[in-house]
């Protein structure tokens, strides 16, 4: 009797993957031999454009990912969760609910059923206003101090609390699972993010037209206008981090992800019209009323985890980030795609 060849796990699930951090692991993991299938809408705007130059194995509408799941879960590697609501400013509970907490449940239940690593997209947003600082401590009561500021925060805390409180009761759970708390994420895909892209994506026109660009002024004592500070992190460093979870199968848990040095908008700024070759003009304006009992003055990744867990790679520096994502993605573009 002749017996088939055992099915290799070569497939990669990205959801959200025709968004911005979502492609980038896409473009990454196809390019190093994957099956990369891709589970996200693309609706009617310029988003298709992230992924028009990846080799992909299919692309999913989000609905379909339960089934395709209970199909192909033997020949899955890994899912990356990256699909969800990433606006901070979105208001409506049902919404981020119905978008961002029930399918992260249902992949987990899935993958756990069907024995597939999962990685996930927590948020730095979890924190809040960082009262607590900024450590990725998994203890239930770390986690139940963290008070987000916004909905889209409070979605990614209500999953990871609950994945810990599985873990902890011996519940089913993934062979590996990973929630990573991204910081500020900036570089190339972020386009049709509109308003919630990246201020480097927002001002490097303005800049290399030679005009000056707006930064907010400050409404907070011990900090300078365009002195707020956060943890800028390039997203290729994200990929990086991913990239050694999939090498790494015994590592699990929650992980601040971001450079563990924050850095001001100024210093941003600065960094912007230095890729551009050009002489810093910078202008400040009041920050609006709706944001300010909402904003974050001060972020920064505790990073001591990570790196215990063997992460050894460095992270890209703010003036480096900047200076690549400007050369060779920015520049010369009309920034659609970009």
């Amino acid at each position: 009797m002749t017996r088939s060849a055992p099915v290799t796990r070569d497939t990669l699930l990205v959801t959200g993957g025709a968004g911005f951090i979502g492609s980038n692991m896409a473009r990454a993991f196809a390019a190093e031999g994957w099956r990369v299938v891709v589970a996200d809408w693309l609706e009617t705007g310029p988003k298709w454009r992230n992924i028009s130059d990846i080799l992909l194995d299919y692309v999913l509408r989000p609905e379909a990912i339960g089934d395709f799941v209970e199909r192909e879960g033997g020949r899955i590697g890994a899912v990356i969760h990256m699909g969800a609501i990433s606006a901070t400013t979105e208001r409506d509970g049902d919404r981020i609910l119905a978008r961002n907490v029930r399918p992260t449940l249902d992949l987990w239940e899935q993958c756990a059923r069907k024995g597939i690593r999962f990685i996930y997209a927590s948020s730095g947003a979890t924190y809040g206003d960082g009262s607590h600082g900024f450590r990725d401590d998994e203890a239930p009561e770390a986690l139940a101090r963290l008070a987000p500021l916004n909905a889209y925060g409070w979605s990614k805390l209500m999953a990871d609390r609950r994945f810990v409180a599985d873990v902890a009761a011996g519940r089913p759970t993934p062979p590996q699972w990973a929630g990573l708390r991204f910081f500020n994420v900036y570089g190339p895909g972020e386009t049709h993010k509109g308003d919630m892209r990246s201020v480097i994506h927002k001002i490097y026109p303005i800049a290399a037209a030679g005009e000056a660009v707006t930064l907010f002024k400050s409404h907070h004592p011990d900090y300078t206008d365009g002195g707020q500070l956060r943890d800028f992190l390039y997203v290729a460093d994200c990929v990086n981090v991913v990239r050694w979870l999939l090498e790494t199968p015994t590592v699990s848990g929650i992980f601040n992800v971001g450079t563990g040095e924050a850095r001001s908008f100024e210093d941003l700024a600065n960094a912007v019209f230095a890729a551009a070759g050009l002489p810093p003009q910078i202008t400040y304006v009041d920050m609006p009323e709706t944001l300010r009992g909402a904003y974050q003055y001060f972020t920064e990744a505790d990073m001591t985890k990570l790196r215990a867990a063997g992460y050894a790679r460095p992270f890209t520096s703010l003036e480096e980030g900047v200076s690549q994502y400007v050369t060779q993605h920015l520049r010369g573009s009309n920034t659609a795609g970009a």
